[in-house]
């Protein structure tokens, strides 16, 4: 799924996407009606979310929603009361409808530019 996204629409090299924090992260996934994932996210232990993709058919059809308010769950139930991301630029708009505000310049990441953002509980 974040091969799809990521490493072959977005060209992220694959060693850069997949990271030492899989492993701890706590990793969120939606799937169609046939079981095949369609989406996926993850909350790394220090309440920082990462890694959300939504194949392109599916996007805009709520299933990016559906993942980060299960991530935002995810992060009040482990008691997390600040939040951070990196988010593509493009995407910023998004995540400020569920109260991240951009913090800091725009920087690159795997060759896509990005914001740092942040939200606190």
């Amino acid at each position: 799924m974040r091969d799809a996204v990521f490493v072959a629409e977005q060209k992220v090299p694959r060693d850069i996407e997949w990271d030492e924090h899989d492993a701890a992260s706590r990793h969120v996934v939606a799937r169609d009606s046939d079981g095949g994932a369609i989406g996926t996210g993850r909350l790394l232990v220090d309440g920082h979310i990462g890694r959300m993709a939504v194949l392109a058919d599916w996007r805009g059809k709520g299933v990016g929603r559906a993942l980060l308010e299960r991530l935002l769950e995810e992060a009040r139930q482990q008691g997390h009361t600040h939040l951070a991301l990196h988010a593509q630029t493009h995407a910023s708009g998004f995540y400020r409808r569920f109260g991240f505000v951009e913090e800091g310049p725009e920087f690159m990441e795997a060759g896509i530019p990005h914001r740092t953002m942040v939200r606190s509980a």
